[in-house]
């Protein structure tokens, strides 16, 4: 899905919201499948979302099921939304050229979420596919993130120097970067130097951010922003009625999505 279909899909649907598909076994109602569970939510959530982000971790640790699981459900969601693998990969350019083909190609995403630490040779890789997306890590909202994002590196911050020199080795059709909502403060200051990127924004609903808060300071002419909710969406409800209590969670942040597009 390149640029331009993307802003017409947010622009259709009237919403920005990323379901993040976190799905944890050890969360799911009495007696559902994770991938019974995945499809559940996806039905429920369809036409409230945009893109669907599956966080590698949850989908690894169930072994060659979990894989299989992925799969299937990538497959499930279909051509009508955006697709992010978070798996926040990053090597040698060689072994990131088989991550973006393994992600790109075998499991069919339209992005991945890359870490950027060891530098250009290993961001290069996943620039290379035509309408596929590096979503890059810049400001996040964990608590470890003062500890490299924030240090100064002369007169700019760290992750300063990650959007400008990133966004340079790319163009805002192929790169986005993730900003955490809990950082909201500063998407004025990241509009200054990338006014055209996408940012992929986690930290809304169970993390606290303010969604408000991220539109004022962080949306563009062509909205630029996916805001992701993962588990107020997946477990608003740990009941029988889990699918439509996500379709409920879903729909109270399209709405609010709606009055601000």
């Amino acid at each position: 899905m390149n640029k331009s279909k993307l802003v017409e899909l947010i622009r259709s649907r009237k919403s920005f919201l990323c379901v993040g598909l976190d799905t944890d076994p050890s969360k799911l109602p009495a007696g559902i499948s994770a991938i019974e569970f995945n499809k559940a939510i996806i039905d429920a959530t369809r036409e409230f979302a945009v893109a669907y982000k599956p966080n590698l971790a949850f989908y690894e640790a169930m072994g060659r099921q979990g894989w299989d699981i992925l799969e299937e459900t990538v497959a499930y969601i279909g051509n009508e939304h955006f697709t992010i693998a978070d798996a926040k990969r990053g090597d040698i350019g060689n072994t990131s050229s088989y991550y973006a083909k393994a992600f790109f190609e075998t499991y069919g995403f339209d992005s991945i979420t890359v870490a950027p630490y060891m530098g250009k040779d290993s961001v290069l890789p996943f620039l290379q596919f035509q309408d596929k997306w590096a979503i890059v890590l810049a400001l996040t909202s964990n608590e470890g993130s003062k500890d490299f994002q924030t240090q100064k590196i002369g007169e700019e911050y760290l992750f300063e120097k990650v959007l400008r020199d990133v966004a340079s080795w790319g163009t805002d059709e192929n790169t986005m970067f993730v900003v955490g909502a809990t950082k909201a403060e500063s998407l004025a200051q990241i509009r200054q130097i990338i006014p055209n990127h996408f940012l992929l924004v986690p930290g809304v609903g169970a993390q606290g951010g303010s969604l408000q808060e991220v539109v004022k300071y962080g949306m563009n002419s062509e909205v630029g922003l996916l805001v992701n909710a993962s588990r107020s969406i997946l477990y608003a409800s740990s009941g029988g009625d889990y699918a439509s209590a996500a379709a409920a969670e879903a729909k109270k942040m399209q709405e609010e999505m709606a009055v601000y597009l």
